[in-house]
């Protein structure tokens, strides 16, 4: 009997329990290598069994070998065994083996190619401040001042930068968003811990907040445009730039910020008669929310009359995504994407 790689996905989510148990029982390692905590080894299995059951879903190995290439380096940069990473795959493998035969044959052809790909893949990742795009200079002035915990200096160089005539736009994409990719590197790598990345992150949303006399002084064309993080993605940064830049081209944006449930981004929609819905999706995992209020936008008064864009990590990686899903189209940054909204809505006016 053929099963497709969806039907998997719904066999190994009904079963994770299951599985998760089985993974931790045959866990073979010896104790100087294996995870600090009981708990950990559970939380491990549980993020690997939830990564392949979403690349199962979306038809995707490479899913599960980009999240198994992120955990190798995140593993290295803490000093914990690759080899530990290494034997609870192979116990997933044999925990697939107790499910029926389709679904272990489907489940563990992906998780065999990752496994395979494993001991090619990097245990560290190069810095994202390499000096090879426009004011990498002033990015990593800027970070410095962050890493030192000093917000004012932050942004008092970028206050100068704007005032040298560096414009507003370029401080986002070059300064904001390649420091905070930066940030991000350095905490997977272990070398910043979860309260400085907070810091900078919050330092760089406030520095933001004090350029909105810039950003809402821009001439309004009488468009409107919602922007939010779908349910469950904690992570705000990437769709607040996004509106943002809404803003600066002359839109009248709400911004909903994280963790928004589908049905308030729906009404907010319809409340505001936007003519485009940005949504974004972090990781893998979040991608099914954003499919759930796509459908519930296409399913409202709204229909197929309003343009959603969708962003993010786990779209840039997947670039045709967005088709499957019933979005009208993605972008890789804040700048292309008010340009592809502004396509968008300028054809359908034709």
């Amino acid at each position: 009997m053929h099963i497709t790689t969806s039907e998997a996905s719904r066999v190994l989510q009904t079963h994770a329990g299951y599985l998760i148990q089985a993974v931790i029982g045959c866990y073979p390692v010896p104790p100087a290598q294996q995870p600090d905590r009981p708990s950990e080894l559970a939380a491990q299995a549980h993020d690997l069994l939830d990564q392949l059951i979403q690349a199962l879903s979306l038809g995707r190995p490479s899913l599960f070998c980009d999240y198994l290439a992120w955990t190798k380096v995140l593993l290295t940069g803490r000093q914990q065994s690759i080899e530990g990473l290494a034997a609870l795959l192979a116990c997933m493998q044999q925990a697939l083996l107790r499910l029926p035969a389709p679904v272990a044959d489907v489940a563990g052809d992906y998780l065999a190619q990752a496994v395979a790909q494993l001991p090619q893949m990097p245990t560290k990742l190069p810095t994202v401040l390499d000096h090879s795009a426009p004011y990498d200079d002033l990015a990593t002035s800027y970070l410095k001042t962050l890493l030192g915990y000093d917000r004012y200096a932050a942004s008092q160089l970028v206050m100068d930068a704007l005032d040298s005539g560096v414009a507003l736009q370029d401080i986002y994409l070059h300064v904001f968003q390649r420091s905070q990719y930066e940030i991000g590197r350095l905490w997977q790598i272990n070398q910043l811990t979860v309260a400085q990345e907070h810091f900078c992150t919050a330092a760089t949303q406030l520095i933001m907040s004090q350029l909105y006399p810039r950003i809402f002084a821009t001439p309004k064309h009488g468009l409107n445009m919602v922007a939010a993080s779908v349910s469950n993605d904690l992570h705000e940064m990437g769709t607040r730039m996004v509106a943002d830049f809404f803003e600066m081209a002359g839109w009248d944006t709400v911004y909903l910020g994280a963790n928004t449930p589908s049905a308030s981004i729906v009404q907010t929609a319809i409340d505001r008669r936007a003519s485009v819905l940005a949504l974004s999706a972090t990781i893998v995992t979040h991608v099914p929310a954003v499919a759930e209020t796509i459908a519930a936008v296409r399913a409202s008064v709204l229909g197929n009359q309003i343009k959603i864009l969708v962003g993010g990590y786990a779209f840039n990686s997947l670039p045709d995504l967005w088709q499957e899903l019933g979005a009208d189209g993605t972008a890789s940054n804040a700048l292309e994407t008010v340009d592809l909204a502004e396509q968008l809505v300028n054809h359908a006016k034709i």
